[in-house]
């Protein structure tokens, strides 16, 4: 290694959303690469895992400044979400979905941050009539005009893998994906949460700037 690779600044990942499913496999790849110091997984229960490079911090979403105050973060990795049907009510999804990433991207724009990773969905669109796409393509729109050097949003299709809780319908939707997923275009084809992850994690590594989308069918080549 060269003397300015062993004098590289080392930095420090934000993950929010590590005990869901692309965000579980995210913090397993970051604990795995030495590219970050630091890992902070910010979470509303303490996480279960033990690692010397990670900091849990236990934060209210609705307002994660405090504990953030004074930290020094590079990159943001945001995988919060969750359905309608889980959150209750259309009004608690809006909160989750776009109160939860946007609140961070401003806490995190204010410490600093070069970088948000966001995990959007395929679809979204501030336009749309559906709910669900309509909110993923608001807090987009809201955390571009948050101002971050470098800004991704990552729209998987319908994403597998061992959730902790099961989703009404997702098994049978799988099950159809499949069956039938020979004859599906490659962007609508289910993904694997790995494959998400790694792609967050790839795009990071570039320290791109700018504003960047990554739809499912790129993100397929890291299946």
């Amino acid at each position: 290694m060269g003397a300015d690779q062993d004098h590289q600044p080392m930095k420090t990942a934000l993950i929010a959303g590590a005990t869901g499913l692309v965000g579980g496999e995210l913090l397993s790849l970051l604990l795995a690469d030495d590219t970050y110091s630091t890992i902070i997984a910010v979470t509303r229960r303490k996480l279960n895992i033990e690692d010397p490079r990670l900091m849990n911090v236990i934060v209210d979403f609705k307002d994660s400044g405090p504990a953030l105050t004074g930290m020094n973060i590079d990159h943001v990795f945001c995988c919060l979400g969750t359905t309608i049907a889980a959150a209750g009510s259309k009004e608690k999804f809006r909160e989750v979905d776009f109160e939860y990433p946007l609140t961070l991207a401003r806490v995190t724009n204010g410490l600093g941050a070069q970088q948000y990773l966001l995990v959007s969905a395929l679809g979204a669109d501030s336009r749309s009539r559906i709910f669900y796409n309509r909110v993923k393509g608001e807090v987009e729109e809201a955390i571009r005009a948050v101002g971050f050097p470098s800004f991704h949003i990552f729209r998987p299709s319908l994403l597998l893998g061992q959730r902790p809780e099961k989703r009404a319908g997702e098994d049978a939707a799988k099950t159809l994906y499949r069956v039938f997923g020979f004859i599906i275009p490659r962007k609508y084809k289910a993904i694997p949460a790995s494959a998400v992850a790694r792609a967050m994690i790839a795009e990071a590594s570039k320290s791109i700037q700018g504003f960047h989308i990554h739809e499912s069918g790129e993100m397929q080549q890291y299946a």
